[in-house]
């Protein structure tokens, strides 16, 4: 290829045009735009739903819904944003564009498959969305999908948990893909110790959800058996241990956690560097900590069952184990809080939300210690306080994560800029309002208020309410962010090649990038990198 042709405008496969181009395509650029535009969907859904949720909760009593309306919405909530949100929406949106490009080759190791598992995604969300409007409603188990209650309940359990483990099978073959495409079709010149650390953080997802996926799948296979067959596998009426089911369940979705917040942490190793004009500090270290973080966190899963009669050594390991797949997380904020210091910092929306997200994974990573003590953990367990722990690690740590990473590579995906100032409105609003959503959850929780509940007693509804008016504000500063993306593409302001200072392949290539990525050979560069150097292309570029 001796032009720059961008992607949008060359069909694939080559025969096909229009819209079929897109749903035949075997691009991994324009597969990552696909998932882009249905997360976004998704997320936006589950984010009106919640909003519709915390309204209720803002007083005591009926005010928008009844109990069996609000377990269906809770429910709902949760499965969008676990399974269509939060698990797939960093890899297979930012993977799969960035993955190959960072790793000097054209396409992933499987570009058809990756196409089935985009199908794979739709299909299961589509069968969520079924599951509302036929046989009783939708589940209203929650996301977890509990036993006995979900093998007796009379809503529509099979098909949501259908739907899941259809989404969990496009999670795997996305895994399957990326771990081959690292092996087999980086550079020939990039040797381990060269791989960008967002690719690190997604091979090391990548093995989790190979590995722990199939768990979760054949346990949500086996609660359909037992509703239509009534095999006694989890219903203590029937011979069967719903203690079976937590263990199952949480051997993958306890590993799902860190499917969920690896990527992220990936994003923000290469935005800290970027931004502060120097070298990621402990290269090695990080990266060797994103594959402690996907062994020693399959390990821990049995902290969320201390309080389901487990033996005193059970309970002593499991603590102890938790508090050590603590040391990787600690040693990534220590490694992007000492890349900044002494750091020619340039302040920029992607570099914010990174902030936001040290600050807030923190605050989640250490009152997750809280819970990983069994002391504690017996007086806050199915509380608030569990409530704002998890909201705080996914959302304020995946969330804002994925934020940073549309603002950071949103001119090389698109060629366009954004507004700066509405970004930084936007950012702020979001912050504040989760801090003012979920730090009221962390006392009514200590104040006893348990998860879960369609109402509560009177001491509960200040901290209710409070949490109430956070939530509006984080909404308007995510829909503040989300509309002035949009606006870009009616503004055009054509962005450079590489307007942050980049030192990643992508940002050698021009914007958007081609068809097969590369006009010339690309150039793997040494680590650690010269900044000097893109220090001054980035200038020459602005100029």
């Amino acid at each position: 290829m001796t032009e720059s042709t961008s992607f949008y405008d060359t069909p694939s496969p080559a025969h096909l045009t229009g819209i079929k181009a897109w749903l035949l395509t075997h691009d991994h650029k324009r597969l990552g735009l696909m998932y882009m535009w249905a997360v976004l969907f998704w997320f936006s859904l589950a984010m009106i739903v919640g909003l519709i949720i915390r309204t209720e909760l803002m007083a005591q009593g009926r005010t928008l819904m009844g109990p069996e309306m609000y377990n269906a919405m809770f429910t709902l909530h949760g499965v969008i944003m676990i399974f269509l949100f939060i698990i797939p929406a960093i890899p297979a949106i930012f993977g799969n564009f960035f993955l190959p490009i960072q790793l000097g080759t054209d396409d992933v190791f499987f570009p058809r498959l990756n196409l089935f598992s985009w199908y794979l995604y739709m299909f299961g969300g589509v069968l969520a969305v079924v599951s509302l409007f036929t046989g009783q409603g939708f589940a209203d188990t929650g996301w977890t999908f509990y036993v006995p209650f979900s093998v007796s309940t009379e809503s529509n359990v099979s098909m949501t948990v259908s739907a899941a483990f259809i989404l969990g099978m496009s999670s795997m073959l996305t895994g399957l893909n990326f771990v081959t495409t690292v092996h087999r079709m980086r550079d020939k010149k990039m040797g381990w110790m060269q791989i960008p650390l967002f690719t690190w953080s997604l091979y090391a997802t990548a093995w989790v959800q190979i590995l722990a996926t199939p768990v979760v799948s054949i346990t949500l296979v086996l609660v359909v058996i037992e509703r239509f067959l009534s095999v006694g596998l989890f219903d203590p009426d029937k011979g069967g241990d719903p203690i079976l089911y937590q263990h199952l369940f949480w051997m993958y979705s306890h590993p799902a956690v860190y499917i969920m917040i690896l990527p992220g942490m990936g994003v923000i190793s290469e935005i800290i560097p970027v931004y502060s004009r120097k070298a990621i500090f402990g290269y090695k270290a990080i990266a060797a900590s994103s594959m402690a973080i996907a062994i020693a966190g399959s390990l821990v899963w049995a902290h969320h069952m201390y309080t389901s009669g487990m033996s005193d050594v059970s309970i002593f390991v499991f603590s102890l184990l938790t508090f050590l797949v603590a040391v990787p997380s600690a040693i990534k904020v220590f490694s992007w809080v000492s890349t900044m210091y002494k750091g020619s910092i340039e302040m920029s929306p992607p570099l914010l939300l990174a902030l936001m997200f040290i600050f807030l994974f923190s605050v989640g990573g250490l009152t997750g210690l809280v819970l990983g003590a069994a002391g504690p953990d017996i007086h806050v367990h199915d509380t608030y306080f569990v409530v704002a722990h998890f909201h705080f690690v996914m959302f304020g740590g995946t969330g804002f994560a994925f934020f940073a990473a549309l603002h950071y590579w949103w001119p090389k995906m698109f060629g366009i800029m954004y507004n700066f100032n509405k970004a930084y409105v936007g950012a702020v609003l979001a912050c504040v309002g989760f801090l003012f959503h979920y730090i009221p959850m962390f006392i009514l929780g200590l104040q006893g208020m348990p998860r879960r509940y369609y109402d509560y007693l009177p001491q509960y509804e200040s901290g209710n309410f409070s949490a109430g008016i956070g939530g509006y504000v984080m909404v308007l500063g995510v829909a503040i962010m989300f509309y002035n993306l949009l606006m870009s593409f009616r503004e055009r302001v054509r962005a450079p090649m590489d307007p942050w200072g980049g030192p990643t392949l992508e940002w050698s290539v021009p914007s958007p990038p081609p068809v097969l990525n590369f006009l010339e050979k690309p150039v793997i560069k040494e680590y650690p990198y010269d900044f000097k150097d893109i220090i001054a292309r980035s200038d020459q570029q602005s100029r």
